[in-house]
C-alpha cells in the first residue's frame, strides 16, 4: 500500500513541475520572508497526520508530497536524467533488537551485573558468542586517532565520552566502528554520566537504523552503565576511577581483564528503502559551479508507547522549521531575477539516525561534489528571536567568512564569532558533506543564544513535546531566511563569488 500511494504522490505532484523560464533580469528585492509563511509550513509537517516524518513510514509519503509540491510551484525541477525524480532512494537496514543476555565470568565465577545495569543487541537475528575475553580500551584511540589495542576476537570495553587528548579525534560512534573493523565480536559502551542511564538504555533498546551499504558492526554491541561497568572492572580487579584516569593518556594502550563473556541476541532484521528529496533551480549563466541548500525532513516518528497522552514526536522546531525555510527560500530564488549558477535544494532522510541521509548523498552525489561550492545546511532554525547575532558552524574559511560577514551586516545583523557554535559541527548534516572536501556552513542565530539553544535541548528536544505552537518563536527563523536567500544570492553570483575560494 506505502508503495503505491507513494508514487501517486510523486506522479500527483510532478503536475504542478512546469520547466521554469530562466531569465537574467536586473536583481529587484527579495520579499522579506514572513513568521505568517514559516507557520503555515510547520503546521503542515508537524501535524499528527505526518505522524513524527520517520523514515519508511506513511509520515515520509506525505512529507515527500508536501516538499515536492510546494517545490515545483516555487519553479524548482527535478534534477535531470534522475530515474526517479524529486526524490533519492536510500536503501537502509532496521533492526529492533527482542532480546538478549550477557554473562561475565571472573575465575570461573559468575559476576552479578543485574539486567538493569546492561543493554546488548544483535547485528543478524540470532547471536550466540561464548568465553570471549574481555578488554577494556578507553577511548579505543590514541593521541593520532588510531587504535590502540589488539581487540580481534574479543569483547572491547569503551568509554562513551570524547578523548580529553589529540585533535578532531574520531566520536564514539567512528570508535566503535573502528573496533568492529579491527574484529572485535563484541563492544560495550560505558556511559557517560552526562546522558541519563534510563534515556540511553531506552534509546539503545528502539529501532536502529543503518545504510544498507555501511560496514558490519561488530556481532554484539551495547552499553553499560557506570554503575555496572564498575562492578565488572572492580570483579576483574580493577578500581574503575584508576583506568578512566589512565586513559586519558594519549599513549593508553588498553587493558586486558582476567574475564570471560557471552552473550546471546535476537532481532528483527528488516531492509526497506527511504529518500533524499533533491530538486534544481537552474541558473540564468551556469559555470560549472553550483549551491546547495539542504536540510533534514525526518524526525522520530510515534515515539511514546500506547496508551502515553502524546505518542507523536512531531519534530516542529527539529526540523519542520528548516524545512519550512528551505521552501521559502525556494520561492524568492525561484520568482525573484534569477542567479547565475544552478542552486540546488534538498531535503535528506534520516539525519536522526546519523547523518545519513547526508552521508549517502555524499557517496552517490547526483551532482559532483567538486562542482559545489557551498552547501548551506539549515536545522532547528525556529530558537531566537529577531536581532539575534549570526553565529557560523563551519567558519574558519577567509573568504567564506567574508562573504557571511558582509550579507550579514547589508541586512543589519551582527556577527557572533565566539566560537560556541563549533561544539555542533558533527551534529549536523553539513559534517557528512564536509567530510568529502566540500565547504559547508550553518548560519543563523539559533546557535548564538546559547541559552536558548541548550533550553530546548533540555526540554521539548526529540520528545512528543515539540509540537507547533504560538510559543516557538519565528522572528529569528524569518530573518534567517532573509539571511539564507541572500546568501544564495551572494554564492550564486559568478562575478561577486569566484566559486572555488579556499
Amino acid at each position: 500500500m506505502r508503495h503505491s500511494s507513494f508514487r501517486a504522490a510523486i506522479a500527483a505532484v510532478a503536475l504542478l513541475s512546469v520547466t521554469p523560464a530562466v531569465s537574467a533580469a536586473p536583481a529587484r528585492g527579495d520579499a522579506p520572508v514572513t513568521e505568517a509563511e514559516l507557520a503555515a509550513h510547520i503546521k503542515v509537517l508537524a501535524d499528527d497526520a505526518f505522524e513524527g516524518r520517520a523514515p519508511g513510514t506513511e509520515g515520509e509519503d506525505r512529507t515527500i508530497a508536501y516538499v515536492v509540491g510546494e517545490w515545483a510551484k516555487a519553479g524548482l525541477e527535478p534534477v535531470p536524467g534522475s530515474a526517479t525524480p524529486w526524490v533519492q532512494p536510500v536503501p537502509f537496514v532496521e533492526t529492533q533488537a527482542l532480546g538478549g543476555t550477557a554473562t561475565f565470568k571472573a575465575g570461573g565465577r559468575d559476576v552479578a551485573l543485574g539486567d538493569d545495569g546492561i543493554v546488548v543487541t544483535g547485528r543478524d537475528a540470532s547471536v550466540a558468542l561464548a568465553d570471549l575475553p574481555v578488554v577494556f580500551v578507553g577511548y579505543g584511540v590514541d593521541g593520532a586517532g588510531k587504535l590502540n589495542a589488539d581487540v580481534k576476537g574479543k569483547l572491547a570495553i569503551m568509554l562513551f565520552d570524547n578523548a580529553p587528548f589529540g585533535d578532531k579525534l574520531p566520536r564514539y560512534r567512528e570508535r566503535r566502528q573502528m573496533l568492529a573493523d579491527a574484529g572485535a565480536s563484541a563492544v560495550l559502551v560505558i556511559a557517560t554520566d552526562a546522558v541519563p542511564w534510563t534515556t540511553l538504555r531506552e534509546s539503545a533498546g528502539s529501532k536502529a537504523v543503518r545504510l544498507a551499504s555501511a560496514k558490519s558492526g561488530a556481532p554484539v554491541s551495547g552499553f553499560l552503565s557506570p554503575e555496572a561497568a564498575d562492578t565488572l572492572l572492580k570483579a576483574a580487579g580493577q578500581d574503575g576511577a584508576a583506568l578512566r584516569e589512565a586513559a586519558k593518556s594519549p599513549d593508553y594502550k588498553g587493558a586486558a581483564l582476567p574475564l570471560t563473556a557471552d552473550f546471546t541476541a535476537q532481532s528483527a532484521v528488516r531492509p526497506f528503502a527511504s529518500h533524499n528529496i533533491i530538486a534544481k533551480l537552474p541558473g540564468a549563466k551556469p559555470d560549472g559551479k553550483t549551491v546547495l541548500f539542504l536540510g533534514h525532513w525526518d524526525h522520530l516518528g510515534i515515539c511514546e508507547p500506547e496508551g502515553a497522552a502524546d505518542r507523536i514526536c512531531n519534530g516542529a522546531v527539529d526540523n519542520a522549521s528548516g524545512i519550512a525555510v528551505l521552501i521559502e527560500v525556494a520561492k524568492r530564488l525561484g520568482k525573484g531575477a534569477r542567479p547565475d549558477r544552478d542552486i540546488y535544494f534538498m531535503a535528506t532522510t534520516a539525519e536522526e539516525k546519523g547523518l545519513l541521509g547526508a552521508h549517502y548523498f555524499a557517496d552517490h552525489p547526483v551532482v559532483p561534489l567538486s562542482d559545489i561550492t557551498v552547501a548551506l545546511n539549515v536545522d532547528t532554525i525556529a530558537i531566537s528571536p529577531r536581532g539575534t547575532p549570526v553565529a557560523t558552524i563551519g567558519r574558519g574559511k577567509p573568504a567564506y567568512d567574508a562573504v557571511v560577514r558582509e550579507v550579514a551586516t547589508k541586512l543589519g545583523r551582527k556577527l557572533d564569532e565566539d566560537g560556541e557554535a563549533d561544539a555542533f559541527i558533527q551534529r549536523q548534516d553539513g559534517w557528512a558533506l564536509g567530510a568529502k572536501g566540500v565547504t559547508s556552513l550553518m548560519v543563523g542565530g539559533s546557535f548564538s543564544d546559547m541559552k536558548l539553544l541548550e533550553a530546548f535541548l533540555g526540554s521539548d528536544y526529540h520528545q512528543a513535546a515539540d509540537n507547533f505552537s504560538d510559543k516557538i518563536p519565528l522572528g529569528g527563523a524569518a530573518e534567517d531566511a532573509d539571511l539564507h536567500v541572500a546568501l544564495g544570492r551572494a554564492f550564486a553570483d559568478a562575478k561577486r563569488w569566484p566559486g572555488d575560494a579556499k
